[in-house]
């Protein structure tokens, strides 16, 4: 049996899940399950046969928009999902080892997928389209076919008239993988306003040409102001790092490039590309990118063990009172000089005001911690000292908090 056979007779779970206006209004959670059990589904397939796996890459992929045309994606956790997915199956499918004739099956079957993706889904799968074409020769083709109307379009922005191709960048990572760059370029200066995903496919010519420094200037220059710096410093870093300039990488644009929603993941992020630099170096360099604020870089500093770092860190600006009582908590018996640390600056930001939300509570479970801790570390003069400065009555919350202990009436 060939690979096509195979591919065309596998029985995929998936399929009848993901059929036209399958999931309702409020269907994102139960849309997001369903792609990650397809996902499963395709992954496990690609264990013992990668062609059969990327046959059915192409089939979610043609199917994902009509199934999800009808859920309210306004929060976002849709778009992330699908775009996560596109990220996954396009690099399967680029791979698989099958026949030109079966991959312009699949390359017509995305297009025409493409072309109805309403909502825009899958519109990221634009960005492999030289990759999903895996020979130049594939590629050039599909710039045959769509450069015209391309041209066409670009003639009519440059008359000032609005008009769109949802095949654009799916012409221009074409063109990049057929190595046709002078007529990449040639396009883009074509058009008087060119939006980021187009613009970047010149910056990669000016990268494989060696003109780094040149690639990221050709981008800041013409990017915009719409353009974010964190696009740019992602583009620069992954270049510099392909050209084994990777000090520059990192001392330049790891920290904007590598941004996530908590900073112990920011960190994780940049570690994971420089593993050379020890914990840390690499904290200090991340404390010192973000000035005025090393408090923020405590729950990283604790998480990664380097305690006297995040003794100092507790210390320096303010912490969330919450977020050190749980430190203390945590570590009170294994790490008492710590916890100790971490409850008594808790009573110290509390006492200047710092803090969401806080309750009496919160100030008896600091003040408990404290007094367990010195059991342990028998540091009780120290403590009882550093307790009686942040009760003084020139803070402003200090009131409150005696009346939390119960030690005013």
């Amino acid at each position: 049996m060939t690979t096509a056979a195979r591919a065309d007779t596998t029985s995929w779970a998936f399929r009848a899940r993901f059929r036209r206006g399958a999931f309702g209004w409020k269907g994102t959670q139960l849309a997001i399950g369903r792609i990650n059990e397809a996902l499963t589904e395709i992954r496990a397939v690609a264990r013992h046969d990668t062609a059969c796996a990327a046959e059915g890459a192409v089939l979610l992929l043609e199917k994902l928009s009509p199934a999800l045309c009808q859920i309210d994606s306004s929060s976002g956790a849709l778009g992330n999902a699908t775009y996560a997915a596109v990220q996954e199956l396009a690099p399967l499918i680029s791979h698989a080892p099958v026949s030109t004739k079966v991959r312009q099956q699949w390359l017509d079957r995305l297009f025409e997928a493409i072309q109805e993706d309403d909502p825009p889904y899958i519109e990221a799968l634009g960005d492999h389209w030289g990759d999903l074409c895996a020979t130049k020769e594939l590629a050039s083709a599909w710039v045959d076919q769509l450069l015209p109307t391309l041209k066409n379009v670009l003639r009519e922005r440059k008359r000032g008239t609005y008009a769109f191709f949802s095949g654009a960048t799916l012409c221009y990572s074409a063109l990049f993988k057929a190595e046709r760059h002078d007529q990449l370029l040639e396009l883009l200066d074509m058009d008087p306003h060119p939006i980021w995903p187009y613009l970047v496919w010149g910056a990669k010519v000016l990268a494989t040409r060696g003109q780094i420094d040149e690639a990221i200037a050709y981008l800041r220059e013409r990017a915009g102001s719409t353009t974010s710096e964190t696009s740019i410093a992602r583009f620069a870093e992954e270049e510099l790092l392909k050209a084994g300039r990777r000090a520059e990488a990192f001392n330049q644009y790891a920290l904007l490039a590598n941004q996530a929603n908590t900073h112990i993941a920011t960190f994780r992020a940049v570690a994971k590309k420089y593993p050379e630099l020890g914990k840390d170096k690499l904290l200090n360099h991340l404390i010192a990118s973000t000035p005025g604020e090393p408090g923020k870089w405590f729950a990283t500093a604790k998480t990664l063990k380097l305690f006297d770092q995040a003794t100092r860190l507790a210390w320096a600006t303010p912490c969330d009172p919450k977020t050190l009582n749980r430190a203390a908590r945590d570590h009170l018996k294994t790490q008492p000089d710590f916890a100790m640390q971490c409850a008594l600056a808790s009573l110290h930001w509390m006492s200047l005001g710092h803090g969401y939300e806080l309750t009496g509570m919160d100030v008896q479970d600091a003040h408990r911690m404290a007094i367990e801790a010195t059991s342990i570390t028998q540091q009780n003069e120290q403590v009882h000292a550093t307790i009686g400065q942040i009760f003084t009555p020139d803070r402003p919350m200090s009131v409150w908090m005696k009346r939390s202990l119960g030690l005013v009436p």
